[in-house]
């Protein structure tokens, strides 16, 4: 068949032994993967108008970045020379590293003809935009290819799988040598239920963070303050390749991206199913996101967790309210040595367990407590005169119930507490004294009502 010459998918299969040339909708793309040999292959499934039942296409190459592992369901590839084989009675193409050459191109919302990605021998022809044209307008109007869905981290509801349209922050290797990638897309994550019993934190503390060690003040300072940090873990093999995908302060589109807990901390793993693709300044995405955290920025009210509206819980009275609701990243991340800040958080944690142990044998309150809200975990202290004003002169038996109010423990219908339930602390208001040479935090103006 000559160089030239496109064929349409329903005539290509009967070219069984022949090379061809197909410009076709890419329907599914899978991870790539070592042959037996020294190559890589990925493979394709491909339609077009002709043909709306996909077939295969087995990309060969020896590099990683040689195959076309940027394209996403919905793209369009140009293939050069590919030759048509049938095995067990299914007709699939062959892309040849020596010969076979392609392109690709943005699907039904693209606006231009140049390919975003090409391999070597690529050739464009003037007659390929008259083609890719045809193809995008059947894409727009068949909806053959589903588009997929990208969430906000706001509305990730279960542990699976999903597709995220974020910003990337920051990126660095572990002390377990593992790669950690930090997305971010303005919203807060939702609240996680904590399953772990009160007198465990003695022993084995929640951790104020997803990766082993804290990120440095520095780093911190570069985070927007509101909207959570996802922390992505990187299990693929191919960690250059991917990392050169992740340029810092680069919006990109996430597939398949796995969503997990971690004792009450969201987090993802990207993994050899994953993908990414970068996306253009002015994808919609990309501006809705921004506006709504532009937004968000301005108003004061808007710097509460998303999941507190339309109030926090009364549970807690603070003598700041003159003071602006912040997050906690604002906190970790301010200059001052010293400051106060009026924060909507939920209680996680605390240490003593027992409300006996509260108060040293002279009698000084020393209380840690473990603080969240979507942007951040902290340790912050009830200590001496501020601790008596925020357990407010209570009773043993009246700071226990308040106790097990502020840590979610769940009640049964007689008011006992419940063996095994997972806990769901309400959101408080409360007011918080930082110290940012020493990085301690002390709650302060606060108290905690009947």
């Amino acid at each position: 068949m000559g160089d030239y010459q496109f064929l349409k998918i329903k005539d290509a299969i009967t070219c069984i032994n022949q090379r061809v040339n197909l410009i076709a909708a890419i329907d599914d793309l899978t991870p790539p993967h070592r042959t037996k040999g020294t190559d890589y292959i990925c493979k394709l499934k491909i339609m077009d108008e002709s043909h709306e039942i996909s077939i295969p296409v087995h990309v060969f190459a020896q590099q990683l970045d040689d195959l076309p592992l940027l394209a996403s369901a919905g793209d369009i590839i140009h293939l050069s020379r590919v030759k048509m084989e049938i095995h067990e009675g299914e007709v699939y193409a062959v892309f040849n590293k020596k010969y076979s050459s392609f392109a690709l191109y943005d699907g039904k919302d693209g606006e231009n003809f140049h390919p975003y990605k090409v391999s070597l021998r690529f050739h464009a022809r003037e007659h390929d935009e008259k083609i890719i044209a045809g193809l995008r307008e059947w894409l727009a109007s068949s909806e053959v290819i589903d588009e997929p869905n990208f969430l906000l981290l706001r509305e990730i509801s279960h542990m699976g799988c999903v597709n995220l349209g974020c910003k990337v922050l920051h990126t660095c290797k572990t002390t377990n040598d593992e790669w950690i990638v930090f997305l971010w897309d303005g919203t807060d994550a939702p609240p996680i239920s904590i399953n772990k019993r009160l007198e465990d934190e003695m022993h084995k503390p929640l951790p104020l963070h997803f990766e082993p060690l804290p990120s440095s003040r520095d780093v911190l300072s570069t985070f927007p303050t509101a909207g959570t940090v996802l922390r992505v873990r990187l299990d693929v093999d191919r960690i250059t390749y991917v990392l050169q995908l992740l340029k810092i302060g680069q919006w990109v589109k996430l597939f398949r991206v796995s969503c997990k807990v971690h004792e009450g901390l969201w987090y993802g793993v990207f993994t050899s199913a994953s993908k990414i693709r970068d996306m253009p300044n002015d994808d919609i995405i990309i501006l809705e996101r921004q506006s709504n955290y532009d937004r968000r920025s301005i108003r004061k009210l808007d710097r509460m967790p998303y999941w507190s509206f339309p109030w926090p819980s009364k549970l807690t009275e603070v003598n700041c309210n003159g003071a602006p609701i912040v997050t906690l990243m604002d906190l970790l991340t301010c200059q001052k040595v010293a400051k106060k800040f009026r924060c909507i958080i939920r209680v996680v944690a605390a240490i003593p367990w027992r409300v006996e142990d509260f108060c040293s044998p002279r009698g000084i309150y020393r209380v840690r407590f473990t603080l969240e809200d979507p942007t951040a975990r902290i340790h912050a202290y009830a200590y001496a005169e501020d601790g008596e004003k925020f357990f407010n002169a209570s009773s043993t038996d009246a700071l226990r119930r308040k106790l097990i109010q502020l840590l979610g423990v769940p009640l049964s219908s007689d008011g006992r507490e419940m063996e095994g339930g997972g806990r769901n602390p309400p959101w408080v208001q409360c007011c918080l004294k930082f110290h940012s040479v020493q990085k301690r935090c002390w709650i302060c103006d606060t108290k905690l009502l009947d």
